[in-house]
C-alpha cells in the first residue's frame, strides 16, 4: 500500500518524491560505468566549475574530481573551470590541479560579457563537449566526489531523466559556531515560497537554488539562461515547462560546506531571484500588473560615520537566449 502523502503536498509531487528522489549510494560507481559504456557518446560527461576568486577551494575540488572520477574511475571525460575575472590565483590553482581553464571572455568574444554566474554557465556550453553537463560551485569545502557521481547517475541510468539537482544539508558555519540547518537562507525566505505559490509542482525540490546539478546538453541548449543569481530558479522553472516534472530528479549527496555571504549580498541575490520569477510569471501571462509597478532597484543601508547611508543596486533581468540559437554553437 503506498504511503499517504503529507497533508498539503500535491499528489503528483508526493508521487514524484517517491520515484524521483534518490541517494548517491543507490547507484554504485560500477553500475554507472557500465551504463556510461552502454550509452556511448550519449554518456560523455563534462564537469564545469564557474569560478570567481576561489583560490582557497578550487584546487582541492579539481584534484578530487580528477583523481577519483577520471583516473581511478573513468566516469568524467572533461573537467573545465571557467574563470569569470578572478584577481587571485584561481586560474593557476585550477590548472595546477589538472583542470582545463578558460576565461569567460574568451568564449564567444564577439558578445561582451554580462556580470553574473548565469553568464558563465551559459558560455560554458560553448567551451564544453559532454552530452551530460555537470555544474559544481567552486567554493565548496570538504568536497565529496559523490556530488558529481550522485547527480550524473540518474542521467546515465535512466533516459527519461533530463535534469538532476543535488540535495543536502546546509549548515551555517561562522566564527566556530555551527547551526545544522541554518544555511540556504535565500532558499527558505524567497525561492521556496515563490515555487510553492506559483510552481507548486516544484515544491518537492529540497535545494532548488543549489549550484550543483547535472543535465543533458540537449535540454540545456534549449533553455534561456538568466545571467545573474536567478539562473538556478530560471532553469528549474523553464525545464519544468519544457520537459515536465517527471524528467526532473534530485539526489541526496550528504552535507554541503561552503563560504557564506553577508546579509546585504543575500538581499541582492534575493531581489534578482524574485525578479527572475516575475519575468517568468509575466511571460506565461500569469502576472497581471502594470510594468511600472516593478521597479528594478534595491536600496540597502550601511551604518557609516554619517549614520545609515543608502546604496542602490540594479536588479538585473538580463537573459541569454537558448544556446542552440547561437550560430557559433550550431556551427562548431
Amino acid at each position: 500500500m503506498p504511503e499517504q502523502p503529507e497533508p498539503g503536498v500535491l499528489p503528483d509531487v508526493a508521487d514524484w518524491l517517491r520515484r524521483r528522489s534518490w541517494s548517491a549510494a543507490d547507484r554504485p560507481l560500477d553500475r554507472l560505468l557500465a551504463a556510461k559504456r552502454a550509452a556511448g557518446p550519449a554518456g560523455t560527461v563534462s564537469v564545469v566549475l564557474p569560478a570567481l576568486d576561489e583560490e582557497p577551494t578550487v584546487g582541492e575540488i579539481v584534484t578530487l574530481i580528477r583523481t577519483e572520477l577520471m583516473e581511478h574511475v573513468p566516469l568524467v571525460d572533461e573537467l573545465l573551470v571557467v574563470d569569470s575575472g578572478s584577481v587571485d590565483g584561481t586560474a593557476a590553482a585550477a590548472a595546477d590541479a589538472g583542470a582545463r581553464v578558460v576565461h569567460r571572455d574568451a568564449i564567444l568574444p564577439r558578445l561582451p560579457a554580462a556580470p553574473g554566474k548565469g553568464e558563465v554557465l551559459w558560455r560554458s556550453l560553448l567551451a564544453s563537449s559532454g552530452a551530460i553537463v555537470c555544474y559544481i560551485d567552486a567554493d565548496l569545502r570538504e568536497f565529496d566526489p559523490a556530488f558529481v557521481s550522485g547527480i550524473v547517475g540518474p542521467l546515465l541510468t535512466d533516459p527519461a531523466v533530463h535534469l538532476v539537482k543535488a540535495m543536502y544539508d546546509r549548515p551555517f558555519e561562522a566564527d566556530g559556531a555551527v547551526v545544522p540547518a541554518g544555511g540556504g537562507r535565500v532558499t527558505e525566505l524567497v525561492a521556496r515560497p515563490l515555487l510553492n505559490l506559483h510552481w507548486p509542482q516544484l515544491a518537492g525540490f529540497v535545494q532548488p537554488l543549489g549550484g550543483e546539478y547535472a543535465a543533458r546538453r540537449s535540454l540545456l541548449e534549449r533553455l534561456p539562461f538568466p545571467t545573474g543569481y536567478g539562473v538556478e530558479l530560471g532553469l528549474l522553472v523553464d525545464a519544468l515547462e519544457l520537459v515536465g516534472l517527471d524528467a526532473l530528479a534530485q539526489v541526496d549527496v550528504g552535507v554541503r560546506h561552503h563560504r557564506h555571504q553577508d546579509g546585504q549580498a543575500l538581499g541582492r541575490m534575493a531581489a534578482t531571484i524574485y525578479r527572475t520569477a516575475l519575468e517568468r510569471l509575466d511571460r506565461t501571462h500569469r502576472l497581471k500588473a502594470d510594468a511600472d509597478l516593478v521597479r528594478p532597484l534595491l536600496t540597502q543601508y550601511t551604518r557609516t560615520t554619517a549614520g545609515f547611508t543608502p546604496r542602490t543596486h540594479p536588479v538585473p533581468a538580463t537573459e541569454r537566449p537558448p544556446m542552440i540559437t547561437v550560430p557559433e554553437y550550431r556551427d562548431r
